[in-house]
C-alpha cells in the first residue's frame, strides 16, 4: 500500500497480493483462468488495500515539486519557439490549463494511494477528448479519441481526471457549481452501473458494445452534425490554397506558426517516413495507401498539451483533385504517467506504437490508417487528419446538456476500461453503492479548485515575464 511519505509506483507488471487472496494478474490472460465470481471477489478484496472512501483524499501539502517546474520539465525536447504559444493557450482558462497540465496531475495522483487495479488508460480523460471521427466503414463514430498519454495503470486515475474535467468545463461554460457537481455525479453513477453491467455480459458482447442513444444526446448530436460536415474536401479548402500560376494545383496555406509549409530535405524526410509507416498497416489498407501520391507537406500546431511537439501534415491525392487524403504524423513523447509506474519498458518502447495499441484496445472502431513511424530518431503516431472529426463546443454548453454529456462520458470510459482491462475486478471493487462515487466527487471538487489556483499561478508568472 502506498503512503503519503513515500508513495509506491503503480506496479503494472504484477500487482501485490491482496490480504487473504492470491495475486491479481496484471492483465486478463496473463494468469490461470478465474471465474467471474472469483474476479469480483478479488476486486472486493482490494478494498482492504484501499478503501473506497480513501479516494477523496488529496492535499496540496503533499507536493514536493511546483506545478510550473513540472510543466517546464515536460517541454524539454520540444520546439523552443512554440513553448510560449503552449503557455499562452494554457493561460486562457483553468480548463485550458487542465488540458495542458497532464504532467502535473500525473504527479499529484502518484502522491496518493492507488488500487493497483489496472486497465488501459486514456491517460488524458477529459470532456473534449471525446469526439466524432470516421470509422473504417465510413460511418461516424463517437468515442474517446485522444490517447497521447495512454498506458496501463490504475483505473481510477482516468476516472478522477474525467470527473475533474466535468467540473472545470462546466465552470468555463458559466454553469453553476452545483450543476457541475451534479454532472460529475451523473458521470460516476453511469460509469459504476455500466461496469456492473459489463461484468455480467458475454466477453464478445462487451467487445462489441455500442451506445445507441448518442443521437438523442444534445451536445453529442451537435458534435456528430459538425463532424458530418468536416469532409476531406472541406479540409482541402481550409488547409490548402491554389498556386497562382497553376490554379488547378493546390498547396498548404502558409499561416505561421499554426500552419507552415515544409520543403526541401525536411519534407523528404517526412515523406520517407511513410514507407516504414505503411508496414504497420494491415495489408489491404497498405494497398489503399499506395494508390495516393504526395502533393505537399506542412508543419501544424495542434491542441494544447501537444503544442511544441513536432506535427507534420501530408496532403495526398488519390483519384484526382477531388480525392484528397490528409495524413497527420505527430510526435509522441513518453506518457506523463510513465515515471510513476514500474514498467521500465514504457520509456524505451516506441511511443507511437504505445498510442496506437492503447487506442485500439479502448476504441470500438479506430482510424483505418492508424500506425506509427520514426523521423530522425523521434517516435511518431500516424493517422488521418480531421476526417469527419468533431468535439464539444464549450460555448453552447448548458446545465441539461452537461448532465447528458456527463452520462455519455461515463458509459464510454467504462466501455474503454472494460475493453482494456478486467471489468469484473473493477466492478467488484467499485460495488453497487455510491461510496466510490462520493469519494471521487470530493476529490474532483478539491482538485478543480486547486487547478484554478495553479492556473492563476501560471498567468501570474507569464505576466511577470512580459
Amino acid at each position: 500500500m502506498t503512503t503519503k511519505s513515500k508513495p509506491a509506483k503503480a506496479n503494472i507488471e504484477a500487482p501485490a497480493a491482496t490480504p487473504d487472496s492470491t495475486p491479481i494478474p496484471a492483465l486478463p490472460g496473463h494468469a490461470t483462468y478465474r471465474t467471474v465470481r472469483e474476479r469480483i471477489a478479488l476486486g472486493q478484496a482490494r478494498r482492504k488495500q484501499m478503501k473506497r472512501i480513501a479516494h477523496a483524499a488529496w492535499s496540496v501539502k503533499d507536493r514536493k515539486h511546483e506545478p510550473l517546474d513540472l510543466l517546464k520539465k515536460s517541454t524539454r525536447g520540444r520546439v523552443p519557439k512554440l513553448i510560449a504559444l503552449k503557455n499562452e493557450r494554457m493561460a486562457c482558462s483553468p480548463f485550458a490549463y487542465f488540458r495542458g497540465a497532464v504532467p502535473v496531475m500525473a504527479y499529484d495522483l502518484s502522491l496518493i494511494p492507488n488500487t493497483g487495479l489496472l486497465t488501459q488508460l486514456c491517460g488524458d480523460a477529459h470532456v473534449r477528448n471525446l469526439g466524432a471521427y470516421a470509422g473504417p466503414d465510413g460511418r461516424l463514430v463517437f468515442d474517446i479519441n485522444d490517447f497521447d498519454e495512454t498506458l496501463v495503470a490504475p483505473f481510477e486515475w482516468d476516472v478522477k481526471r474525467m470527473a475533474t474535467s466535468l467540473i472545470l468545463a462546466g465552470r468555463e461554460a458559466a454553469v453553476a457549481n452545483q450543476h457541475c457537481r451534479e454532472a460529475a455525479t451523473a458521470f460516476l453513477a453511469r460509469y459504476r452501473r455500466m461496469m456492473q453491467l459489463f461484468s455480467t455480459m458475454p466477453v464478445l458482447e462487451v467487445a462489441r458494445f455500442q451506445v445507441h442513444r448518442l443521437g438523442e444526446v444534445g451536445p453529442v448530436s451537435a458534435i456528430l452534425l459538425a463532424a458530418k460536415r468536416s469532409t476531406p474536401l472541406t479540409n482541402l479548402l481550409n488547409l490548402t490554397e491554389p498556386i497562382p500560376a497553376h490554379p488547378r494545383q493546390r498547396i498548404f496555406r502558409h499561416n505561421p506558426p499554426v500552419l507552415e509549409r515544409v520543403t526541401g530535405k525536411e519534407a523528404e524526410k517526412v515523406i520517407a517516413s511513410l514507407t516504414p509507416y505503411a508496414e504497420t498497416l494491415l495489408p489491404e489498407r497498405r494497398r489503399f495507401l499506395a494508390q495516393y501520391r504526395v502533393v505537399d507537406v506542412a508543419f501544424k500546431v495542434v491542441g494544447t498539451g501537444s503544442v511544441g511537439l513536432r506535427d507534420f501534415c501530408v496532403y495526398l491525392e488519390g483519384n484526382g483533385r477531388k480525392d484528397p487524403l490528409f495524413i497527420q504524423i505527430k510526435e509522441e513523447a513518453v506518457s506523463a504517467y510513465a515515471p510513476y509506474v514500474t514498467r521500465n519498458a514504457l520509456k524505451t518502447y516506441h511511443q507511437g506504437r504505445r498510442v496506437v495499441e492503447g487506442e485500439r484496445a479502448m476504441q470500438l472502431q479506430s482510424d483505418p490508417f492508424l500506425g506509427w513511424t520514426k523521423i530522425e530518431g523521434r517516435d511518431y503516431l500516424v493517422r488521418q487528419l480531421n476526417d469527419h472529426k468533431g468535439s464539444l463546443d464549450m460555448t453552447t454548453l448548458k446545465p441539461a446538456g452537461l448532465m447528458e454529456y456527463a452520462s455519455v462520458c461515463g458509459e464510454l470510459l467504462a466501455r474503454g476500461h472494460a475493453r482494456g482491462g478486467d471489468c469484473a475486478l473493477l466492478a467488484g471493487y467499485i460495488g453497487n453503492s455510491e461510496r466510490f462515487d462520493e469519494a471521487i466527487l470530493q476529490f474532483a471538487s478539491t482538485y478543480a479548485d486547486q487547478t484554478e489556483k495553479d492556473h492563476a499561478q501560471l498567468v501570474k508568472s507569464l505576466k511577470a515575464k512580459a
